[in-house]
């Protein structure tokens, strides 16, 4: 796997087959049998649970289906067939009919289909001029409110990154692409249908670009929305509600940070929204805010330390809540009457599936269903019934037994060079002693490593494991579910203290005899891949090193991708500052310190960190003799999440660190 003898090919090697092996081995492609689930929601009546299910064809195609869960026998049933993509279920709050998104008519172009639960007949909805990302039926089930992006705006970081475009086959190949900065195609709009009259419209775009948006009572729409639509501007958007009957918008919250997950009450009295300093739409966690929809009064409300990531209201009365603190997951219920927040359940080794919780609330304030999961535990369709954590349905195909390299899990802490106090997960191979060790950065760098199914998309790790190599996920500074004074200080200072954060970790974890100072590694997706190639430019200890879709070179980073605003906010700079932190904290300045061996990841999709990102540090390293390797996938954006890509992926990183650690 070295620089000169890596194949482009790696289909007829033992490495890739056995990574093929084991994606089998979890996934039963062909079998028909729901290998993952995800975007749950619980029937009216509380006995069914309508949820996107993951099937996995004889060419290891993965494909997702609208699926059922009876709650009582946990009995499932598969109720779409495509083709292409269905997900996101929603139940009419009579419970009579399902809404939907799918693809079936034209790849990646997502419309509204309307499902029959009792008979399984499905329709189609009129289409709206672009492609559904989300909806919400209105409180009174009369109208489907549709968050609907353009043909060419671009999809959140960690869904891919990359620009969505309908192909037009009657103009020839030949013709420029042409970018003005202004392209109507980028903004996003909210469309509603209207079930009795089986009709779309569009609502009016003066109020902007509308991000994320719920009804607010069944007359008006709360929206995070800002005037422009490009990714970059989503870092300034705003509360808004829009009322229908007068076609007019008023702002209601200007926060100081970012916003997400908004919700409004049943009558459209209150609207809740979490503001957190955030590096990526579609992952804000942190404080919950909960506007007076009247007044315009905001209640900053006390979680006990939880930073919130979902939000559903159960009434008018209570607020259902799902968020993080320290090691664990939390899902709790806010009492608006009362003023109090109650946790409901929490736990350090199950946590909510996904990037973000997915939880759908039955009639008692607290209850609810979602999809649990663990390293060691495969996603299961688990419900909260008084406090108590009670599994319905576990998607365990047989590939738990894969997953038994791993002989355990440990809460790491340790104090930082300036005293504060650090966490981490640790995961320990069937060895004793010190052994090679592979430290993986998170995303963001405001995310946080918690509890995940091994089986999914880690299979990478799995691979490590067997092979006795442990598996370092530290939570450094500026990560998520430590409250807002611990994510600041990475604010105006990436690369800088959060650097010695990942090196005194390493320094803790070698002390007590874990890890072996010789064979140690370092890979990361994004936030992780950049703090990978910083890394080694900065310290020669790492023997190998994979950064996946990387920034390595922060002025390119600001003037090629489509979040500069994500710069500019962590580094407190600007790329006109020669002698300022784009320079300063750019891995490519510093690449002829390195001494490592670099395998370097990138999608040629990718529009966050563009593939020129991974092209001029791999470049800057042959330069100055250092062994690397770049790896581009063509149809791949942010990280590599398709198949079979995703298998070769797995068996070059672990080829990789096999060879050089």
């Amino acid at each position: 796997m070295g620089s000169g003898t890596t194949p482009r090919d790696l289909r007829g090697t033992g490495i890739y087959r056995e990574a093929e092996e084991l994606f089998a081995a979890l996934r039963r492609p062909g079998s028909g049998e729901i290998c993952d689930a995800a975007q749950v929601q619980l029937s009216p009546d509380g006995r069914q649970v309508v949820f996107t299910g993951t099937l996995v064809d004889l060419q290891g195609m993965s494909a997702t289906r609208i699926c059922q869960l009876d709650v009582a026998d946990g009995r499932t049933r598969v109720m779409t067939f495509g083709p292409h993509t269905d997900h996101l279920p929603k139940y009419s709050p009579d419970g009579k009919r399902v809404a939907f998104l799918s693809d079936r008519h034209a790849a990646g172009d997502f419309q509204l289909c309307l499902l029959d639960p009792s008979t399984g007949a499905v329709r189609s909805s009129p289409r709206v001029e672009g492609w559904v990302e989300y909806l919400h039926w209105s409180p009174d089930g009369r109208r489907i409110l549709l968050g609907v992006a353009g043909h060419g705006a671009d999809v959140a970081d960690v869904q891919g990154a990359v620009t969505s475009e309908r192909r037009d086959n009657e103009l020839p190949v030949w013709l420029p692409r042409v970018e003005t900065g202004a392209e109507q195609s980028h903004w996003r709009r909210i469309w509603l249908y209207e079930l009795e009259s089986d009709s779309v419209r569009p609502v009016s775009s003066a109020a902007g670009n509308p991000w994320e948006a719920a009804w607010c009572g069944s007359e008006a729409i709360a929206a995070v929305m800002s005037d422009g639509p490009s990714e970059s501007s989503w870092y300034r958007a705003r509360l808004r509600i829009i009322s229908l009957d007068a076609d007019r918008f008023r702002e209601v919250y200007v926060p100081k940070e970012q916003l997400g997950w908004p919700a409004a009450s049943p009558c459209g009295r209150h609207v809740a929204v979490v503001e957190s300093i955030a590096s990526d739409r579609c992952l804000v966690a942190g404080e919950l805010r909960l506007v007076d929809a009247l007044s315009g009064s905001v209640l900053q409300v006390d979680t006990q330390g939880v930073d919130i990531t979902c939000t559903e209201w159960q009434s008018d009365r209570h607020l259902l809540l799902a968020g993080h603190r320290g090691f664990e997951s939390v899902i709790g219920v806010f009492d608006v009457e009362a003023g109090r927040f109650t946790v409901v359940w929490r736990s350090s080794d199950i946590t909510p599936c996904g990037y973000f919780a997915s939880i759908s609330g039955a009639r008692c304030p607290g209850d609810c269903v979602f999809v649990g999961e663990g390293f060691v535990r495969a996603p299961e369709i688990a419900r909260i019934c008084r406090g108590e954590y009670q599994r319905i349905k576990s998607f365990d195909l047989g590939g738990a037994e894969s997953v038994q390299s791993l002989s355990a899990v440990e809460k790491v802490t340790w104090k930082a060079g300036d005293g504060l106090d650090l966490q981490g997960l640790l995961l320990r191979p069937k060895h004793d002693g010190a052994r090679p060790l592979v430290m993986w950065i998170h995303g963001g760098p405001v995310s946080h490593w918690r509890p995940f199914w091994l089986g999914r998309k880690h299979v990478v790790m799995l691979m490590l494991l067997q092979r006795g190599v442990a598996i370092f996920l530290p939570n450094p500074r500026g990560s998520t579910a430590r409250g807002q004074d611990f994510i600041r200080p990475v604010l105006g200072d990436m690369g800088g203290a959060d650097t010695r954060d990942y090196l005194s970790g390493l320094d803790y974890l070698i002390d007590n005899g874990i890890g072996d100072p010789a064979r140690l590694g370092v890979t990361g997706i994004s936030y992780g891949g950049y703090m990978s190639a910083w890394l080694i430019t900065q310290d020669a200890r790492f023997a190998a090193a994979v950064p996946v879709s990387p920034i390595t070179n922060h002025v390119t980073e600001h003037l090629l991708s489509n979040i500069p605003d994500f710069v500019a906010l962590f580094l407190a700079d600007h790329y006109r500052n020669p002698q300022g932190k784009y320079f300063e904290r750019s891995p490519i300045m510093h690449a002829h310190k390195a001494k490592t061996p670099t395998l370097s990841i990138c999608g040629a999709l990718d529009r966050c960190t563009p593939p020129e990102e991974a092209a001029q540090f791999h470049n800057a390293l042959l330069e100055n003799g250092v062994e690397s390797v770049l790896v581009t996938y063509p149809q791949e954006g942010h990280g590599v999440r398709k198949f079979p890509a995703l298998i070769d992926y797995t068996a070059r990183v672990v080829g990789w660190f096999e060879e050089h650690l």
